[in-house]
């Protein structure tokens, strides 16, 4: 089995503490790599140039704000479902938006799993202690 990454981005900090402290209470110890924009997401995903040959071959599991200070989340899903190095790349949408069309509009692009964060903190810890042990069991496909 190859290790997989966990790609978080999350421009709320105290958020993105909760995701990786409760995703490890879950016992998932994979790296988490974190990004508080789209443009640095997508730097690393697709690389300088755009290609993303720099993911292929990776093992990529992808945790989408959609609220994010620079790009939507949904740019950064069409960017990743569309490039034939990062389809594969599960993409969990974990945002506050719960609007039906946002949500229909994330799954038409290939989003896999998509999650409103609850509003209160044991909510949202709960929430995402269940996410890792999905994370546990997921088998991730390498990016072509």
């Amino acid at each position: 089995m190859n290790a997989v990454s966990i790609v978080m981005i999350e421009d709320d900090d105290g958020h993105a503490r909760l995701i990786e402290r409760n995703i490890r209470r879950a016992g998932v110890n994979n790296e988490i790599i974190p990004f508080r924009d789209g443009t640095s997401a997508l730097d690393f995903l697709l690389g300088p140039d755009g290609s993303g040959e720099v993911s292929a071959r990776r093992h990529l599991l992808i945790l989408l704000d959609l609220n994010l200070p620079d790009m939507t989340g949904i740019d950064i899903l069409e960017k990743v479902k569309a490039n034939p190095h990062t389809k594969r790349s599960p993409v969990v949408v974990l945002t506050t938006t719960d609007d039906s069309r946002e949500v229909q509009r994330c799954y038409d692009l290939g989003a896999n799993v998509y999650i409103t964060k609850p509003v209160n903190y044991e909510g949202f810890a709960n929430a995402i202690r269940q996410l890792g042990l999905f994370f546990s069991v997921i088998q991730v496909p390498e990016n072509p």
